[in-house]
């Protein structure tokens, strides 16, 4: 892969989780990212059982393998390993403990950090706060954060999960992205200064 000479940023590749019922090694979409040639991957997965079961139409059991498969592969194979916890807000409001088996199951496999997604983008910033303060308790350190705007409250909920104790952000220059856009890094980085 050609590598970019970048000063201060670092190219990810994104994918999901294996698919369900198989083997880490032999599912292709990891194999691209690998095969990106990045030193860090981010992978997706579910931590909203409606999803897991509604969706994958899997096992609780199998996708916390999917989870954590992905991510001990991975790292195994040299990456830096970033988990974006799909749906985890709407999932711990459904189900904390399951929501939180899933973070466990990436931090175990070897995630160094563990992405809060509010992929819907309704949580308000009180939830977040309260929600990522339960998430940095169990995982000091590690705790990130990923919002969608839908309730226009994007910026702020980073905010809070920041204050919260979450040091990883993720977003997009001017909140560009689907749907009604995610954090907005350009506002985000100013009022973090």
């Amino acid at each position: 892969a050609h590598q970019l000479d970048l000063k201060h940023a670092q190219l990810v590749a994104f994918g999901s989780t294996r698919r369900k019922n198989c083997n880490a090694a032999e599912d292709t979409n990891l194999e691209a990212l690998i095969n990106a040639g990045t030193k860090a991957v981010a992978v997706f997965g579910k931590c909203w059982f409606l999803h897991v079961k509604e969706i994958l139409s899997t096992t609780a059991e199998e996708n916390f393998r999917m989870i954590s498969d992905t991510c001990r592969y991975l790292k195994e194979q040299g990456k830096t390993v970033f988990f974006d916890a799909e749906h985890f807000f709407d999932g711990y409001k459904h189900n904390p403990l399951y929501a939180m088996q899933a973070l466990r199951a990436a931090a175990d496999a070897g995630a160094c950090k563990l992405i809060l997604c509010d992929t819907n983008g309704g949580c308000f910033p009180d939830e977040i706060r309260t929600i990522t303060a339960e998430a940095v308790k169990a995982f000091p350190g590690r705790i990130g954060i990923h919002c969608h705007n839908d309730t226009g409250c994007a910026v702020a909920d980073t905010l809070a999960a920041v204050k919260a104790g979450a040091d990883h952000v993720q977003g997009t220059y001017i909140g560009f992205g689907e749907r009604c856009g995610n954090t907005n890094l350009s506002t985000v980085i100013a009022d973090l200064q």
